[in-house]
């Protein structure tokens, strides 16, 4: 592994930050363009994971107008995640390519209108086309946003600038969670839905303006054989191929666990309401904390505690939510919700520090393993649910826990 003092940029050239000569160039924090950048990525975050996961409270409905399943009603999450994952095989190469900026704004305003579009669909089968269409569009902002910050933020706050960008990603998924939940109670699903597809499109066109041009862009012609040697190399790295299975774990037990805790609390003996299960959304802001805090702690203690620690407090949360207490489950949805976000900050951010090269593409690796987690995960919890209830969810989020902390052990092994 190299250097801190060293940066990569995307063509694999090779430069010393601490030269004066090229210190200036990078962004550092209380710098004007540090407030640009950290404003115009939240908001892109924000933005895609409220279209994202502003499905995922309003299942139950879906599951009652469309006359599906559970498992089948979670479809229209997994196709959006499952199909995010695909795209990122291609995007991430394709912002090597021709810039990142570029392919950031045209993905979050063709996902934008997808949004907006399925709301007007009057099948099943029109709305899981509109969801994939939107998370194949989604792909563009994903795995770019994290390259954005590794080539153009200074080394010394890359993992708290990666840590505010996933702060913004947190309040984008409580947010389209909580406002499809309660906007969807007073009016309708179509309602809430068309409402975040146009606060997305509004965020895309801020988004547009605001976030500065790349400077330590470098484009790399979009060859096969290029982006052939390049997968070999992150997947000959001691740590990469280990950091994109922590991502499809991760991403599985928080995805899964938020599918069907909604039709746990909507049945007996709570039986709340769809605005009430949208609310308790509001657990995804632990991530505004956590996130940036897991970036500060990796810099002092090392990544791999940190990230661990993370995970083993996802573990104590889920427990929580075993209980028959309302409080207490509402504590471990808390307590699992700040694990995750600062468990995922940690992996996200050492991407990019281990990537030797073709960074957007190695970026795009571990997103690609993360939404297939929560695409494969998602949809087999439905069968867990239908066969043992809520104890056959924890049993199964346990076990893809217990294979995290087994991986990040690995990789702190790996990296001393």
């Amino acid at each position: 592994m190299h250097s801190t003092s060293d940066i990569n940029l995307a063509n694999g050239e090779r430069i010393d930050v601490d030269s004066p000569a090229r210190t200036t160039e990078f962004i550092k924090r209380g710098s004007p363009s540090f407030t640009r950048v950290t404003l115009a990525l939240f908001s892109a975050g924000l933005a895609t994971f409220a279209l994202l996961y502003c499905i995922q409270p309003i299942l139950p409905l879906l599951s009652d107008e469309f006359h599906v399943s559970p498992a089948g009603s979670s479809l229209s999450l997994s196709i959006s995640t499952g199909m995010l994952a695909l795209g990122l095989l291609f995007t991430g190469p394709l912002s090597d390519a021709i810039g990142r900026k570029k392919v950031m704004v045209t993905a979050l305003l063709l996902a934008s209108c997808c949004t907006l579009l399925s709301t007007l669909m009057s099948s099943w089968h029109g709305i899981l086309i509109m969801r994939a269409l939107t998370g194949l569009s989604l792909s563009g902002v994903a795995a770019v946003g994290m390259t954005y910050l590794s080539e153009e933020m200074h080394p010394s706050v890359v993992a708290f600038s990666m840590g505010l960008y996933i702060s913004g990603n947190s309040i984008g998924g409580m947010s389209g969670r909580l406002l499809s939940g309660v906007v969807s109670d007073f009016f309708n699903w179509r309602v809430a839905v068309a409402v975040i597809g146009c606060f997305a499109l509004a965020s895309a066109l801020m988004f547009w303006r605001i976030l500065p041009e790349s400077r330590h862009f470098r484009p790399i012609k979009l060859r096969p054989k290029s982006l052939l040697i390049n997968f070999h190399l992150h997947f000959r790295d001691s740590g990469l191929p280990l950091l994109f299975v922590e991502g499809f774990l991760l991403m599985g037990s928080f995805v899964t666990l938020f599918n069907y805790i909604g039709y746990r609390l909507m049945s007996s003996p709570w039986g709340l309401s769809q605005a009430i299960v949208g609310l308790l959304s509001l657990v995804y802001l632990t991530g505004v904390w956590s996130s940036p805090k897991a970036g500060i702690m990796a810099e002092k203690y090392g990544r791999g505690p940190v990230m661990t620690g993370g995970i083993l407090i996802m573990g104590l949360g889920l427990a929580l939510t075993l209980s028959s207490t309302l409080a207490l489950i509402f504590i471990g949805m808390t307590l699992f919700s700040a694990g995750f976000f600062a468990a995922h900050s940690v992996a996200s951010s050492w991407i990019g520090v281990r990537a030797r090269r073709a960074k957007g593409q190695a970026s795009s690796l571990y997103l690609f393993c993360y939404y297939l987690g929560s695409s494969v995960a998602g949809s087999l919890g439905g069968i867990f649910w239908h066969q043992y209830g809520w104890a056959g969810i924890v049993g199964f989020i346990g076990l893809l826990l217990c294979g995290a902390v087994a991986v990040g052990c690995r990789l702190h092994q790996r990296t001393h």
